[in-house]
């Protein structure tokens, strides 16, 4: 080993020379033989190469250990710039060890920062996501817990992707908070009309719709907002059925002023609860206008508590007092129910017995029956055009330029298309009586007369005139082939002047025509209905403007009336 000038001042320079000199001197003085100097030489050597491989392997580990440290920054950094999804930065592979070790460092560094902010952006607008996902689906605990962020891929990408899913999220919070601000909008109204309690009502949805709370802190979960529909719904419902009613009960407290002739003054004093008595129920938004101690009010006394007992008990003395012309009065308005629906009228004896009722029931049918009545009107009016059309096709000045021709010409056309509507409106209206009498069990009557039977007789009569129209068509064709045959033979001739007759004026039948169409004015059973025509007290007028029932044969035609339009000298073409 080297040994120091201040350990042995007496040595010079110290070298392994110097030493191995040193040594021999002191072999020569001590006498050593040649044998113990080779092998203590020997063993010198031995452990000066000990030394230089355990220094040599040391520096091999060394190496080792930063080419490793190397190959992780190298690795590292690829992780980082795959994670961040950052160009790959140029590697130095040029120099020492350590020198490449110290030209990656500064990067890893700012990599490392990079994506530490990185991690904290994504943790961020995952905790929004979070806590909105919560929101909606009700699990507020959801928002509370730390989002699990994947290092692996901290892309602006994914980031993007996952503002883009914040984004969609805030504004379905928006939505459904925008929602649920109309639906408690919407039950605060309704509670307001209903005359209920609003705050009750919207926290038993969920206790965050409370105005005590601020907006964003709302419930917007799916069970706040079906409940929420839920609630208006019911709301909604009921407004209606009080509305019906608030309504129903206060079209009897008006039928019992008009029976009683109660002034316009008393009147006002209930104009609260006869205001809504046409209104839809959309329209109602007064506040307590709909109030349940209200309804139960006008239930049990048809008005106003303050007011109640004195003006039923006025309304129930005078209505026993007058309760014959009232029932009179009933039976007039029942009497011109039946009469526009064209229903035969029972005796008055027994409506007598509860006016009510029959009144109710005949508003009813009278209901039931108007589609099939304005059918019936239809199918009468287009009657009347065929006829007129007929009498129009008859006329020979009918072109002739006369005053009015041209209207009657465009009035010619719009008929022709009515009577060719007419066989579908026949077989729509048959489908559509023959529907109303299975549904109730009774033969649809028109002033007495089935209303099937009416058509088939139509059917029956149109069947009649066409086969009529074919046979003259036939004849016509005949009576020409045989006046080209004597033409043929005997040469043309000028055909035979006309006989002078009267002409036939065209315009509206009165009470049909030959045709066959149903009258405007039907004439039988007029003395059935002429029993209802005025009532007990004379107060009712004549029904004379009232169409009265039709007749069982309304639609018969007499052949001598038919033969005076048919000849086979003056066949008309069946149209212009």
């Amino acid at each position: 080993m080297a040994v120091t000038d201040t350990e042995n001042p007496l040595l010079g320079e110290t070298t392994c020379s110097s030493l191995l000199h040193k040594l021999q001197e002191i072999w020569d003085e001590v006498g050593e033989n040649d044998e113990e100097r080779d092998k203590m030489l020997l063993q010198i050597e031995k452990e000066c190469l000990d030394v230089y491989k355990r220094k040599v392997e040391q520096a091999a580990k060394s190496r080792a250990q930063l080419l490793q440290a190397l190959s992780d920054a190298k690795i590292e950094l690829a992780s980082l710039l795959s994670a961040l999804g950052e160009k790959s930065i140029p590697e130095k592979t040029s120099g020492t060890i350590k020198e490449q070790l110290a030209a990656i460092a500064p990067a890893l560094e700012q990599l490392w920062k990079q994506k530490e902010e990185r991690v904290k952006e994504f943790s961020d607008v995952q905790s929004q996501i979070q806590k909105i996902c919560g929101e909606i689906a009700g699990n507020l605990s959801l928002g509370d817990q730390a989002p699990s962020v994947d290092e692996s891929d901290l892309t602006l990408k994914k980031l993007d992707e996952y503002q883009a899913q914040l984004q969609e999220l805030q504004k379905e919070k928006s939505d459904r908070l925008h929602k649920v601000l109309e639906f408690v909008s919407t039950v605060h109204d309704l509670c307001g009309v209903l005359g209920m309690d609003f705050f009750s009502t919207v926290t038993e949805v969920h206790p965050s719709l409370n105005d005590s709370t601020g907006v964003q802190s709302k419930s917007i979960s799916n069970d706040t907002l079906a409940r929420l529909a839920k609630t208006v719904l019911a709301l909604k419902e009921d407004k209606k059925q009080r509305l019906h009613k608030l309504q129903e009960l206060a079209t009897q407290l008006i039928d019992l002023w008009n029976l009683m002739d109660t002034p316009s003054e008393e009147r006002r004093l209930f104009d609260h609860v006869t205001c809504n008595i046409s209104a839809y129920v959309d329209g109602v938004t007064v506040p307590g206008a709909l109030a349940l101690d209200l309804i139960e009010q006008v239930s049990n006394q048809q008005c106003p508590q303050n007011h109640a007992e004195v003006e039923v008990e006025r309304l129930d003395q005078l209505k026993a007092s007058r309760m014959k012309e009232i029932a009179f009065k009933r039976q007039g308005e029942l009497e011109e129910i039946f009469a526009r629906a064209h229903i035969e009228i029972d005796p008055p004896a027994e409506l007598l017995a509860d006016m009510d009722n029959q009144i109710a029931k005949a508003k009813e049918e009278a209901h039931s029956r108007k589609e099939i009545l304005d059918k019936v009107e239809k199918w009468m009016s287009a009657c009347e055009e065929e006829s007129w059309l007929e009498d129009y096709n008859r006329d020979e000045n009918r072109y002739n330029a006369s005053r009015g021709a041209h209207l009657n010409l465009k009035r010619a056309e719009k008929a022709r298309i009515l009577v060719n509507k007419i066989p579908a409106l026949v077989e729509t209206l048959v489908a559509k009586t023959r529907a109303w009498e299975e549904d109730h069990g009774i033969s649809f009557t028109y002033d007495g007369v089935p209303l099937l039977a009416m058509l088939d007789e139509y059917a029956m009569l149109r069947q009649e005139r066409e086969e009529e129209k074919r046979r003259m068509r036939e004849s016509k064709k005949f009576h020409e082939q045989q006046s080209s045959e004597q033409e043929s033979i005997f040469g043309s001739r000028p055909s035979p002047a006309r006989p002078a007759g009267p002409k036939k004026v065209v315009g509206a039948r009165a009470n049909g025509g030959v045709n066959g169409t149903p009258s405007r004015r039907l004439s039988l059973n007029a003395h059935q209905n002429g029993s209802r025509s005025t009532t007990k007290e004379g107060k009712r007028e004549s029904t004379g403007s009232i169409r009265p029932a039709a007749p069982v044969n309304y639609v018969a035609i007499s052949k001598e009336d038919s033969a005076s339009h048919v000849s086979v000298s003056d066949a008309v073409p069946a149209s212009p």
